[in-house]
């Protein structure tokens, strides 16, 4: 089987996963409610929704110049947007990390540094992780959905151990540790392997080595990017549509649903998004249809993006540039 095969294959099952779980949703869904949900929508936010999105894609791409730069990787903040637009673009067919694959392709023809690229994109992915998953955790100590003390008690553990564990990888002197540990598990590795995994692995020491002001500028720049603007971006679709749910919630539901985007099993995070929003806002007295032209809004942002990924790559193509020249 070739590869083309393969990548095909893999296209039709996601595709045939997206169907089935937006059949199941819209099975359950009063089609003629989603008609009057969609009259009754306030569409005079969903312009506010967009221009927020473009700005947290804007941020990103600032707070991803400034990881390359400590790579010794000079790339210009429009040039990253736009390598990130393009990006969104191919996730339409390319689900979740896979479609990262483009940025790096991009950004390594940009720079030349394949490897000092993906570690870059590695240290971005792992600091945008550990701040959706904390302001998550915070969220849901704090509304606690379920009613109970199990959620918040376990949150809070998974709080301090993510922290903790943070810390120590920050550690002047707790961190190399760790990462000579990973090192010698590398050696169990074909050689091939190895090599590449210990040179990121000291491209990533890098930002061990960081002064604690840049780790506290890029959780800056992810704080703002995600959780004021990307909460914002949700609390004017839930204004939309016209639901009316806590901020908190609005908080640990965007954290859920990053993470679940992350997951290669169905195209532009279609069904996932929907049931989840579906599922957790019927806790809140929310109904299905009003739930469902949210989670719609909030996939536009999606379509947006990928339609100025779109503009780039054939600006790219009409200039007869590839996407990496200047």
């Amino acid at each position: 089987m070739t590869d083309r095969t393969k990548l095909i294959l893999k296209f039709v099952l996601r595709l045939s996963v997206t169907a089935v779980l937006l059949w199941l949703i819209l099975s359950r869904i009063d089609l003629s409610r989603v008609g009057q949900s969609i009259k009754d929508a306030r569409w005079q936010f969903l312009i506010v929704v967009w221009v927020l999105a473009i700005l947290a894609f804007g941020i990103r791409a600032v707070k991803m110049s400034f990881i390359l730069k400590k790579q010794n990787c000079k790339v210009g903040i429009t040039k990253i947007f736009g390598a990130t637009s393009v990006t969104m673009l191919y996730s339409l067919i390319m689900p979740g990390l896979l479609s990262t694959s483009v940025k790096w392709y991009i950004l390594r023809q940009h720079t030349g540094k394949g490897s000092n690229v993906f570690s870059s994109m590695v240290h971005n992915q792992l600091t945008l992780y550990i701040l959706v998953i904390t302001s998550g955790l915070i969220a849901l100590i704090a509304t606690n959905p379920a009613g109970n003390w199990q959620l918040p008690a376990i949150c809070s553990v998974i709080l301090v151990l993510l922290i903790v564990v943070c810390l120590s990888l920050l550690n002047r002197t707790i961190g190399p540790r760790l990462t000579n540990c990973l090192s010698n598990i590398l050696n169990f590795l074909p050689e091939s392997f190895s090599n590449t995994g210990r040179k990121i692995l000291d491209q990533l020491a890098v930002f061990q080595r960081s002064p604690w002001s840049f780790h506290l500028k890029i959780l800056a720049l992810d704080f703002v990017s995600f959780t004021i603007v990307g909460t914002t971006i949700y609390i004017f679709a839930a204004k939309a549509a016209r639901v009316d749910v806590p901020v908190g919630v609005l908080i640990w539901q965007c954290a859920i649903i990053f993470a679940l985007g992350r997951l290669p099993i169905s195209i532009g995070n279609l069904g996932v998004r929907e049931a989840t929003l579906i599922g957790t806002l019927a806790l809140y007295g929310v109904e299905e249809s009003s739930a469902f032209l949210m989670s719609m809004i909030l996939f536009s942002n999606v379509i947006l993006m990928a339609i100025i990924g779109a503009i780039y790559q054939l600006s790219w193509t009409v200039t007869g540039k590839k996407p990496a020249q200047q």
